[in-house]
C-alpha cells in the first residue's frame, strides 16, 4: 500500500488517473496538505481532485469513486419547482446577480444553517483561495435576488470547458434551485458536458445528478478541461429559466 502524498506549496498532486487509492480504508483520499493556495487549487481541479475538510484538519484532497455528477439536461423540475421557477420569471422585482460579490456568496454558503449539519467546511482560507480563482476568472456565483434581498445562491468552479460545483445556500423556499436550474440551462447552452457534484446525496439525485465511476469522470472532465474554453466573464439573466417553463 502506497501513502497518502503530504504536499508543500510547490509540490505536484498524485494523478487518481494512474494512482491507485493509496489508503483503502480512506477510498478517494489523495493528498494531504498544510495550507491551501489558489494556483495548487487550479492545479488539483485540472486533475480532477478537490479539497473538503474541516477546522481541526490539514486540507483533505479527493477524487472519490464514484463521483456525483448532474447533465444540464438531466436536470429535474418538480411540478413544485416549476412553478417557483415561472413565478419568479414573470415576478420583474427577482433576478440573477451573477458574479456581483462572490465572496458574499461563499460566505452566505458557509454560514447558512443546514439540517443535520453542525459547522462548515468553507473556512476563511477556502474563501480567499477561491476568491483568487474568481479574480482569475475561474470561479463564479450565482446570487438569486428578490428585490434588494439574497434568498439563494451558489458558486462555482469553471476551467476549460468544465464546471464543478462547489456549494449552494437557501434563505427561502426554492433559492438554491433556482441558482442551479440558471447554471444548468447556461452550462447546456454552452456544452458543458456534466457539472461535478462530488459527492452523492439523496437531494442531489433528486435534481437529477447520478453517480458515475471515477475512471468515467476523469476521462470526461480531461475532455472537457483541454476543449473548448467557457468565458471568464460570464453573462446570464432570468431568460435562462426559459428551458424550464
Amino acid at each position: 500500500m502506497s501513502q497518502i502524498a503530504w504536499l508543500g506549496p510547490d509540490d505536484a498532486f498524485p494523478d487518481p488517473v494512474v494512482t491507485p487509492d493509496p489508503d483503502p480504508e480512506v477510498l478517494g483520499l489523495f493528498a494531504v496538505s498544510e495550507r491551501i493556495y489558489a494556483g495548487q487549487l487550479e492545479s488539483a481541479y485540472r486533475l480532477g481532485l478537490f479539497p473538503w475538510y474541516s477546522d481541526n484538519q490539514p486540507v483533505l484532497w479527493w477524487s472519490p469513486d464514484p463521483r456525483m455528477v448532474l447533465e444540464p439536461a438531466n436536470f429535474k423540475v418538480s411540478p413544485s419547482l416549476q412553478k417557483t421557477i415561472r413565478h419568479f420569471y414573470h415576478d420583474p422585482e427577482c433576478h440573477f446577480a451573477v458574479d456581483g460579490d462572490f465572496g458574499a456568496i461563499m460566505r452566505a454558503c458557509a454560514l447558512t444553517p443546514r439540517k443535520d449539519q453542525d459547522g462548515t467546511w468553507i473556512t476563511h482560507e477556502i474563501v480567499d483561495a477561491y476568491s483568487q480563482l474568481h479574480e482569475r476568472g475561474l470561479a463564479h456565483s450565482i446570487a438569486v435576488m428578490q428585490g434588494t434581498h439574497l434568498v439563494g445562491g451558489l458558486y462555482c468552479v469553471a476551467i476549460g470547458g468544465m464546471v464543478f460545483g462547489e456549494s449552494m445556500f437557501s434563505r427561502q423556499k426554492d433559492g438554491s434551485k433556482l441558482a442551479l436550474a440558471a447554471l444548468c440551462a447556461w452550462c447546456y447552452d454552452n456544452k458543458v458536458p456534466m457539472i461535478d457534484c462530488q459527492q452523492e446525496t439523496a437531494h442531489l439525485r433528486s435534481l437529477g445528478a447520478s453517480a458515475i465511476p471515477r475512471a468515467q469522470f476523469l476521462s470526461t472532465a480531461r475532455r472537457a478541461l483541454n476543449g473548448k474554453q467557457l468565458p471568464k466573464a460570464w453573462n446570464m439573466d432570468k431568460s435562462a429559466l426559459e428551458r424550464w417553463l
